[in-house]
């Protein structure tokens, strides 16, 4: 196998790591924004939010990092992403901002503090939401001709994808809920263990959805499920996903880590059914992975340097959770 075969290879497991690792990080961090308007009480909130202090700037890291592999190591999906998705982007761009003043400004505005709660909310739904909106605008296939996108700027605005973008905010929040069962204590996990079972459900449904959309509407990914022998190994998928969805509802009622733990691997399990779908396309069904990569030199350099980074951001996020590990009871904090 030579270096133009081997390298993106390489790469879109970098980049796969780098989704994957910030859709379970900062999910759950987007999550407990999305849950704030379930708890009114503002020594609530203040518990809530130290429960991700130490986190939630260092979870974005893999935002950046997934952002930069795809511009350095596949810049011609990058240049049929970005225009295709530039308003999704845009809004995913601005509720962070908008969400990470928040979160700084909410302690120091103190007793007028309402507006950025609600700043906090709004930015962490529609952070979720427009991830969802871009997700749904790739999978749903987007026009490219001569290696440049064809289609208009409101593509993505379908129902397929304005659905993918409800179905990301209720795993976010089900990420948040089982977070704070495993994080704090009191009040908050006693009402995030009554939120819990409603959110699993409710993703659950959607999940149950887009398998049954994505097959009818797309005739390509029918085939890769059903066709033998891809079906003996896909099937597991949905097996697997049943099975931890039981754990995470049993683990509701009195656990700490197996409810959290389950809904990561509901999220896993779902993003390996989505590579399952469009293995070997990273702009399906246009542009594979060796299509859109760059020159091997080029790749070679930024492997070099992700080689590099990758085990110092897992080792600092790693050191991170063993530090503030442990649950945070009312009053308890890191401001």
């Amino acid at each position: 196998m030579t270096a133009a075969q081997f390298l993106p290879l390489v790469l879109a497991l970098v980049l796969g790591l780098a989704v994957v690792l910030y859709v379970v990080l900062d999910g759950f961090d987007l999550g407990i924004g999305m849950l704030f308007p379930f708890f009114p009480d503002e020594e609530d909130r203040d518990q809530i939010m130290n429960s991700v202090a130490p986190f939630w700037d260092g979870n974005e890291t893999w935002l950046v990092l997934g952002g930069v592999t795809l511009w350095a190591a596949f810049p011609k999906a990058f240049a049929v992403v970005m225009p295709a998705m530039y308003m999704p982007v845009l809004v995913l761009l601005l509720a962070l901002i908008f969400r990470g003043v928040a979160f700084e400004f909410r302690w120091v505005a103190k007793p007028g503090h309402r507006t950025w709660d609600l700043a906090f909310t709004v930015g962490s739904i529609l952070a979720g939401f427009a991830q969802g909106l871009v997700l749904g605008g790739i999978l749903q296939e987007i026009p490219v001709r001569d290696g440049q996108f064809a289609g208009r700027p409101f593509d993505w605005a379908t129902p397929f994808s304005l659905m993918c973008g409800c179905a990301v905010v209720a795993g976010y929040g089900l990420l948040g809920a089982t977070w704070l069962m495993l994080r704090t204590s009191g009040r908050v996990e006693a009402h995030a263990r009554r939120l819990g079972p409603v959110l699993l459900l409710v993703l659950l449904a959607f999940i149950g959805i887009v398998s049954v959309w994505t097959p009818l509407q797309f005739p390509r990914i029918a085939a890769r499920w059903f066709a033998l022998p891809n079906i003996l190994f896909l099937a597991q998928v949905p097996v697997a996903t049943a099975v931890f969805a039981y754990l995470c509802w049993r683990g509701m009622r009195r656990g700490t880590l197996l409810p959290f733990v389950s809904a990561v691997a509901i999220f896993l399990l779902a993003f390996l059914g989505l590579v399952g779908s469009n293995v070997p396309y990273i702009v399906p069904p246009s542009m594979t992975v060796w299509q859109a990569a760059a020159h091997p030199t080029s790749q070679m350099f930024f492997l070099v340097g992700a080689s590099l980074l990758l085990p110092m951001i897992l080792a600092y996020t790693v050191l991170v959770f063993w530090l503030f590990r442990g649950k945070l009871a009312a009053g308890e904090g890191y401001h």
